[in-house]
């Protein structure tokens, strides 16, 4: 598809109105709308001046003597880091015997670190902070760096833990949804759209995202997922909705820059092999399902979508493996899936139930966290691909995974 010459005076007029700061996070957001203006939007960022920024790229332990203390390799190390993130988290068999731990970093171009790349630091108290200035002295980050035993949270889904996150260039508030477990530490593996939808929408409330917090939920609080109109811009290039959507894992805004589809990252580590997920909905559909032209398709009734993925998280040479949009459910990684064959529509709260399909998990690959889950909630089944029904609307609420050490 050709870039539409009057997107492009948009973009620049939508630019103009923030600070040089912000630029690229806008930048971000409209390429989360329009992929096929990448090449512009990429040049526009190699322009930007480097000395402003002060963010962590990257983060790993530095030497094999450390490799020990981590159920795999690939633990030693946080690649691709969103810039919305603040908190930097390593998993380690214990944290009893811990060393002093040399951490180090990968900046943007100028930026330093307080305390300094590769210096041992003690995690066992707690996490450190570390201060990252930009090349110009004018800007500092602080990150959390901390070493956390492999006590995952349960898996039992309230969706009672949920907190309003602001982005400031755009004024605009939206929900994030966590867990906490039995000591209360909060784990961050809930991710959705709505960091995107951020950036270009500006001065909205929660209320007015895709993925929200519903105080109407089958036992207190719920997941609310609408597919939305994203907006006339958004329109041109033949991507004009986005559907409500709630996963277990990560959105990398920054990745999309490079590969729009790697930009959502499925899944989390897993140390139990998944048999059975249960759950409450209720789902409205929306009155007219339309293709990314925005055209009416008479014979089509909107879907959501739930469904749950089991695979290899590390390749046979080690490597860490992640699912993406392009491949969740294609991955030759996978080992099961699990997935709600129909989702009528219904006012009332009602029971699903899916079971994992495919193959066995290895007892070795699964104590040394070899494998990893995503469960995925969507309130338009096709809303990858723009298509969908403005209104359908999906609630969530009460989920519930099994496990296979459970059936015995």
């Amino acid at each position: 598809m050709a870039f539409h010459p009057f997107s492009l005076s948009l973009h620049f007029e939508f630019l103009m109105n923030v600070t040089q700061k912000k630029i690229t996070q806008w930048m971000l957001a409209a390429v989360v709308v329009c992929c096929t203006a990448m090449p512009m939007f990429t040049s526009c960022i190699k322009n930007e001046p480097a000395n402003n920024e002060c963010d962590v790229l990257s983060a790993w332990v530095e030497g094999d003597d450390y490799e020990s203390y981590f159920y795999q390799k690939g633990q030693m190390q946080v690649e691709a880091l969103p810039s919305n993130v603040s908190e930097i988290v390593f998993t380690v068999r214990s944290l009893l015997s811990l060393p002093p731990m040399p951490v180090c970093f990968n900046l943007t171009p100028g930026a330093t670190i307080s305390p300094a790349s590769g210096t041992p630091q003690d995690f066992t108290s707690g996490p450190v902070t570390y201060t990252v200035t930009s090349e110009d002295g004018a800007w500092r980050r602080e990150y959390k760096v901390l070493f956390r035993e492999a006590d995952l949270p349960t898996y039992k889904f309230s969706f009672e833990h949920v907190e309003e996150e602001l982005l400031e260039s755009s004024n605009s508030t939206y929900h994030v949804f966590y867990e906490t477990d039995e000591a209360d530490q909060r784990h961050n593996i809930w991710s959705s759209g709505n960091q995107g939808f951020a950036v270009v929408q500006a001065r909205l409330t929660p209320e007015r995202f895709p993925t929200k917090s519903s105080p109407d939920g089958y036992q207190g609080k719920c997941v609310c997922l609408t597919t939305q109109y994203a907006g006339d811009l958004a329109k041109m290039m033949g991507k004009p909705i986005a559907a409500g959507n709630l996963f277990l894992g990560s959105f990398n805004l920054i990745q999309v820059l490079i590969d729009p589809l790697k930009a959502t990252e499925f899944g989390i580590p897993i140390d139990k092999e998944p048999v059975r997920v249960t759950g409450y909905y209720k789902y409205k559909v929306g009155e007219k399902f339309t293709n990314k032209s925005m055209k009416e398709v008479a014979d089509r009734i909107d879907e959501a979508h739930i469904y749950a993925v089991f695979y290899r998280n590390t390749d046979a040479d080690g490597n860490k493996v992640v699912l993406y949009g392009d491949d969740v459910l294609t991955s030759p990684y996978i080992v099961s899936k699990a997935q709600v064959k129909a989702l009528p529509q219904t006012d009332e709260w009602t029971r699903f139930e899916m079971f994992f399909e495919g193959d066995d998990a290895d007892p070795a690959v699964l104590e040394s966290l070899g494998y990893s889950m995503t469960l995925v909630f969507s309130s338009s089944k096709n809303g990858d691909t723009f298509e969908g029904a403005i209104g359908s609307t999906l609630y969530v609420d009460e989920v519930e995974v099994s496990f296979e050490e459970e059936e015995e």
